[in-house]
């Protein structure tokens, strides 16, 4: 398979996969992604809230993680809807019993928001940018679950920050 061909344990690799793109064809959309997590692939719902879906379609997909989209998180603090609507997003995701992100965290005080409202994983700027595939060292490879010699010329977004568990 591809990921032997190119070095990359299963275990280390996240799929991200956006709403609109999970609804185009849910029953095989489904189907491949099963097949990716019995493989030992995370599969996570990118850009949520921003999407058109049918909530009732969440609880059928085979994912590990929703990740919270950017426009979302810059409202969290201003404690408005943006801020109701994110609380609501990583309640449900814990219901489900799958891992929250929230994407684009820029000031500490999203950052104080999202862990008050028991965000798991948070990533953006205020952490560290996206860093090119080849300036990765030898020891962040190992632990991504990549080979050295897997690495590309791509961009690679930094990893989650853990807030809990």
């Amino acid at each position: 398979t591809c990921l032997r061909r190119h070095q990359v344990s299963p275990t280390g690799l996240e799929l991200e996969i956006t709403e609109s793109n999970l609804m185009t064809n849910p029953r095989e959309t489904n189907a491949r992604l099963a097949e990716l997590r019995e493989l030992g692939v995370r599969v996570a719902i990118d850009d949520f809230g921003t999407g058109y879906s049918s909530l009732s379609y969440l609880n059928q997909f085979s994912v590990d993680c929703l990740k919270i989209d950017r426009t979302l998180v810059a409202q969290v603090a201003a404690r408005g809807d943006g801020a109701a609507i994110t609380s609501a997003i990583i309640s449900l995701g814990h219901h489900l019993g799958l891992d929250v992100v929230a994407e684009g965290v820029e000031t500490t005080a999203q950052l104080v928001e999202l862990e008050d409202a028991a965000c798991d994983l948070v990533q953006g700027y205020l952490l560290g940018h996206p860093v090119a595939a080849p300036d990765i060292p030898a020891p962040g490879c190992r632990l991504a679950g990549l080979s050295p010699s897997s690495r590309t010329s791509a961009t690679v977004p930094i990893r989650p920050v853990r807030l809990r568990g």
